[in-house]
């Protein structure tokens, strides 16, 4: 990958929550991730062949991909490499960001294979499909310091109102969060978010499983922000921002009920995209209140839930790169 360069903000385009453009990446070689597992209290065994799990996975992807187009998201697909290894490689959220400025950013990762899953035809996909990426913030070498933050399953991005989220975890360093939102210009939100493990309290490995941001509205499960202050902190931002909060509980959070994503489809119109699984967990109310603001897409990823450790939301790299003048 190019090494990290000076940002140059060339483009003054407005910020919007939502895109239009997700890229996400086919597996090829889906599994459970057994160097992932250590700190992802989430991730189960199925105890069927590797091969049969990839398929049901692969099924699943397809599906998902297919109800985002059917709405109109600009969906672009790309292929994972079987010569890698690299069992997570459909969730790309977590080791690149495109930004509004025509900023790529590359993220260090906690796992040594996930760390192979940073590809740099990735960005040249994006460049033939006329985006335009004019400056790459490359933070992996924080890797050799065993220092990572782990993209925007680390961070929850307010767009509009330039407040950044992180729950801090063995996969989200303060100091390096810190950094990045003095490179892009967004305000630090710091907090710790635990669940519930085997009778003790340990720290949730990414925000993204606990929190979602949509233009008008945060989802979030205050219950596993043990601190009162912390807590009191982010309900105080997300108001001050004209968000209204719809709080979800612990058990949802299991559901993946916390790992949603807004998306833009045919004539802009909003949707939030979730897992069948995250959205039965959802009681009327909670239904209701999102419906408020925008319909909710939908699909089966149990396969992928159960042995990723991730959901909807941690498969869609969101691309706000300007698009080339011609």
């Amino acid at each position: 990958m190019p090494c990290r360069k000076k940002l140059n903000f060339a483009f003054f385009t407005q910020m919007t929550q939502s895109t239009n453009t997700i890229l996400m990446i086919r597996p090829v070689a889906f599994r459970m991730n057994e160097q992932t597992a250590v700190n992802n209290y989430y991730q189960e065994e199925l105890h069927i062949a590797n091969t049969k799990i990839n398929q049901k996975a692969q099924k699943e992807f397809d599906d998902y991909v297919e109800v985002l187009r059917s709405h109109g998201v600009n969906v672009i697909v790309v292929s994972d490499d079987a010569a890698r290894d690299t069992p997570d490689a459909v969730f790309p959220n977590n080791w690149v960001s495109f930004h509004e400025d025509g900023t790529m950013a590359i993220y260090p990762m906690f796992a040594e294979n996930r760390r192979l899953e940073r590809r740099e035809d990735v960005m040249l996909v994006l460049e033939e499909q006329g985006f335009l990426i004019e400056n790459i913030m490359d933070y992996t070498t924080a890797e050799e310091h065993n220092i990572f933050l782990e993209g925007t399953g680390s961070i929850i991005l307010d767009r509009e109102n330039k407040k950044a989220y992180c729950a801090l975890s063995p996969r989200a360093d303060e100091e390096l969060f810190i950094e990045f939102c003095e490179d892009f210009e967004y305000t630090p939100v710091i907090f710790t978010a635990n669940q519930s493990v085997d009778g003790q309290r340990l720290p949730i490995y990414h925000t993204n499983v606990m929190m979602a941001i949509a233009d008008r509205y945060a989802i979030i499960c205050l219950d596993s922000i043990d601190d009162k202050k912390e807590r009191k902190n982010v309900l105080k931002q997300l108001k001050e921002s004209g968000k209204q909060v719809i709080v979800i509980s612990e058990q949802q959070v299991e559901e993946f009920a916390g790992n949603m994503l807004q998306v833009m489809g045919n004539d802009d119109q909003p949707y939030l995209a979730m897992s069948s699984s995250a959205y039965h967990s959802l009681d009327h109310h909670q239904k209701g209140q999102i419906l408020k603001f925008n319909p909710i897409i939908h699909s089966d990823l149990s396969t992928i839930e159960t042995c990723g450790g991730g959901s909807a939301r941690c498969m869609m790299a969101e691309v706000f790169l300007p698009k080339k003048q011609h």
